[in-house]
């Protein structure tokens, strides 16, 4: 008994990796409605866009604050415990801005975190910690202490 417990704990754990996996391949195709219908219309985003939608509707919601991008998730690395799966990855991308500055013709290479929380084969929670600030530097934003 004991034992497949530990089997169906090892399947959930590929299975919810392959799942964390997917949907950044399906971020990187701009497939937004394949990602809607592995999200729960309860889906959480912390470090996402401000007043995203729960559900679908938020991932909807994310893509229409940017212009056409393109970009290629990598996955680095990928750890899986209980229902959340933690992926490291790589994106390069090009877009025509980020946060309001021009972008047009640079590549942009940075690293994320993402963690997801994963229940019955739909994604119910993502955090994200980017390297935003590595992107703005990439497009040319010189920072200066204040005055103080």
């Amino acid at each position: 008994m004991k034992n497949s417990n530990i089997v169906e704990r090892r399947t959930s754990f590929t299975e919810n990796k392959t799942i964390a996996q997917l949907w950044l391949q399906l971020i990187s195709e701009g497939n937004i409605e394949a990602i809607c219908s592995m999200t729960s219309p309860t889906w959480r985003m912390h470090g996402g866009a401000p007043n995203m939608p729960e559900g679908p509707d938020g991932i909807r919601y994310l893509f229409s604050t940017f212009d056409h991008i393109d970009q290629q998730w990598t996955v680095d690395m990928v750890f899986a415990e209980g229902d959340y799966v933690t992926v490291r990855a790589t994106n390069s991308c090009m877009q025509s801005s980020f946060l309001g500055i021009p972008a047009a013709g640079i590549r942009q290479v940075f690293t994320c975190t993402f963690i997801f929380h994963i229940v019955d084969g739909m994604m119910v929670e993502t955090w994200r910690n980017a390297d935003d600030l590595g992107r703005v530097l990439q497009l040319g934003v010189k920072l200066t202490p204040s005055e103080s």
